[in-house]
């Protein structure tokens, strides 16, 4: 039991993005207001590179991976009940080398494959009511507040008789509180929710389960308007919570206290075309992957149908 609960740590920790990408999420402006029936196809890529800190949880050393993360998304705009809302899809493609050494004997992995697909629901409460376009070009923004409830579904590549898969096989879930003020040309976010996860019943070697605690999780962010569609942000979040359990075994030492920093830049190309750059870095981590992450995305928005 001893060697399945180290390596079933260490998978989990060392070997599964997803984990990671769910807890440092930096997404400046998600409760943004848009015109009701917007569209956006978004096609992103994500490169994470860096080592995990095991807190002395686990005996391996010089843990290390490098991963890319491409992702399709779709985005969608909506009213309910009079307020503005919208929903994201999004099916991401996981591929990436990984290494650690555990009692002087160094592992090396290589995985590609489909990773869990997400799904973001966000509804306004206060400040956005839901408009066309005619009514949207003589709104400004003051204050929104939102919630918005994000799934992480079990789609993504799994097979139990593999130590390390892409996918979590298991549900996840993050209901979030939404705030948004803008002053001028500078805009301040504010999100406040906890990640809720299923048990994964066919854990390596197929017959064990695997779970992990609730984590709960902050995210701020400053941005500036240059002109319409060109801006920047500083971001910054943490997140504490989520120790892992093995057979129902808890390890304290794998509870989570970290925090990221990074910066955004949104640049529009065309009236329906805009490109995304954004940099983080992990600022303090107790227990998890210290990443750098540099990502780019290119967006295609249009109104109704596309022209």
């Amino acid at each position: 039991m001893q060697t399945f609960f180290r390596l079933g740590l260490a998978a989990v920790l060392l070997l599964s993005p997803l984990r990671v990408l769910r807890a440092q999420d930096l997404t400046p402006r998600a409760y943004v207001i848009t015109p009701t029936h917007s569209n956006a196809v978004t096609l992103s890529y994500s490169f994470f590179s860096g080592s995990i800190d095991f807190n002395g949880a686990l005996p391996i050393n010089d843990a290390r991976g490098k991963y890319s993360i491409p992702n399709f998304s779709y985005y969608h705009s909506f009213g309910i009940f009079g307020r503005s809302a919208n929903i994201v899809a999004s099916l991401p493609y996981g591929v990436g080398n990984f290494r650690g050494t555990e009692s002087g004997v160094e592992r090396n992995l290589y995985r590609s494959g489909l990773t869990d697909s997400i799904y973001r629901l966000s509804v306004n409460l206060k400040g956005g009511p839901a408009m066309p376009p005619k009514e949207f070009v003589k709104w400004h923004q003051k204050m929104l507040l939102g919630v918005g409830l994000k799934v992480i579904a079990p789609t993504g590549q799994y097979d139990p008789k593999k130590l390390i898969n892409w996918g979590a096989n298991r549900w996840s879930f993050k209901p979030e509180l939404g705030y948004s003020q803008r002053w001028g040309k500078w805009v301040l976010d504010g999100y406040a929710g906890a990640w809720f996860f299923t048990t994964n019943h066919h854990f390596f070697p197929g017959k064990l389960t695997n779970s992990q605690k609730p984590m709960v999780a902050f995210e701020g962010h400053l941005s500036h308007d240059f002109k319409p569609r060109l801006w920047v942000s500083l971001d910054g979040n943490l997140w504490y919570g989520g120790s892992t359990s093995l057979e129902g075994i808890e390890n304290p030492l794998t509870n989570q206290r970290n925090s990221r920093l990074g910066a955004t830049a949104a640049v529009p190309v065309s009236k329906h075309q805009s490109l995304k750059f954004g940099y983080s870095s992990s600022t303090y981590i107790r227990f998890g992957g210290k990443y750098q992450t540099v990502s780019v995305a290119w967006q295609y928005g249009w109104l109704g149908r596309p022209n």
